[in-house]
């Protein structure tokens, strides 16, 4: 369900009949509401509609064995890291199957091929999973793939999954002239994004505890391989960046896709790091309205938008695609995020309206 719409059947449950309940229908995100009831509104009714008529899917209760002791990150210790992972992916796909929950077992299943590398993996609630493609030691760059709202790990390698990213920014460097070891791509589901009917997609609490899980894994990134960092941050994974701007050391941050970082500004990011913007033109988000506001004691929304060029991020252009197309082979905004991953911010091409 699109924000909007659960906007509206929010608001339709509260205001349910008169002329307001009609206004209702034909909302328009982004703009002023009639009879001057200000955008803000439709942003606290977004979080409101969706505490009052959604709610999250149980997970099947699934016994899994435990996990494996991995031993702690470093060069040395990455092959046993990825070989007791794909074991322990196998079994659990394996106990994934048995106790009812096929898609994700499937799923588990193409995540444990040989040819895949995970640094940690755990299939319990909507699960966690981290991936490298290419060489993360010898990786003259490191750019990291954070993924937003509703992703899962049975849902890795989907369109707009970490899974499906990390492989086609990897790829899509190399067809822009990188050697093998030019850069590491890291599928980061390392934190429980909120899922899409749930009223967390409006706040910052999975963002801010996401924040904290990123930071410590960069602390742990950095000891394997001192290369510069790009962190390239979908949709929600935006407002996760923001919120980690401040504590990681990191030479580019690049949202797509982005409701808002939880600030106003790239000087509120409080980063040395460069930081670029860039949305489709059928992307739905532009629809959301990017305010910030608090509601019974908690913050609703994500501040402005960081396309707009008051917000100070650099612009790039992400092509004409919808909101889970921005890693899609062969679109504009994978060749510029590959770009920007690399360290080549010059060749960076820029929307035709900020040109």
């Amino acid at each position: 369900m699109r924000l909007l719409d659960s906007a509206r059947i929010g608001l339709s449950a509260l205001f349910p009949h008169g002329v307001l309940r009609n206004q209702i229908d034909h909302l328009r995100p982004g703009k002023i509401m009639p009879h001057g009831i200000p955008r803000k509104t439709l942003a606290v009714s977004i979080a409101l509609s969706a505490a009052l008529v959604t709610s999250s899917p149980a997970h099947a209760a699934i016994a899994y064995s435990p996990l494996p002791k991995l031993p702690a990150l470093s060069a040395s210790t990455l092959t046993e890291r990825y070989d007791l992972n794909r074991t322990a992916m196998a079994k659990a796909a394996n106990e994934a199957e048995f106790g009812g929950d096929p898609a994700l077992a499937h799923a588990l299943r193409n995540l444990a091929v040989p040819t895949r590398d995970f640094l940690s993996f755990d299939p319990t609630g909507d699960g966690r999973g981290i991936e490298v493609v290419g060489d993360l030691v010898h990786a003259k760059r490191i750019a990291v793939v954070v993924p937003g709202a509703g992703n899962t790990l049975s849902n890795f390698d989907s369109a707009k999954g970490p899974g499906v990213g990390a492989e086609a920014l990897y790829h899509q460097a190399m067809v822009d002239g990188a050697g093998p070891d030019s850069l590491a791509v890291i599928g980061w589901l390392g934190y429980d994004p909120p899922s899409m009917d749930s009223m967390h997609i409006a706040t910052l609490g999975h963002a801010d505890s996401g924040a904290k899980a990123l930071r410590a894994f960069l602390a742990q990134i950095h000891a394997i391989n001192k290369a510069p960092v790009s962190l390239l941050c979908h949709s929600y994974g935006s407002v996760l960046c923001g919120q980690a701007a401040p504590h990681v050391k990191v030479t580019d941050i690049a949202v797509f896709g982005s409701p808002g970082m939880g600030v106003g500004s790239v000087s509120d990011l409080d980063t040395t790091a460069r930081v670029w913007a860039g949305r489709g033109t059928s992307d739905g988000i532009a629809d959301v309205p990017h305010v910030q506001v608090d509601l019974l004691g908690f913050s609703v929304g994500f501040g402005d938008d960081p396309v707009d060029p008051a917000f100070g991020a650099r612009l790039f252009d992400a092509g004409n695609g919808g909101h889970s197309d921005y890693l899609r082979t062969g679109d504009t905004a994978l060749r510029n995020l590959a770009l920007i991953a690399l360290g080549r911010g010059d060749e960076v091409t820029t929307p035709q309206s900020a040109s």
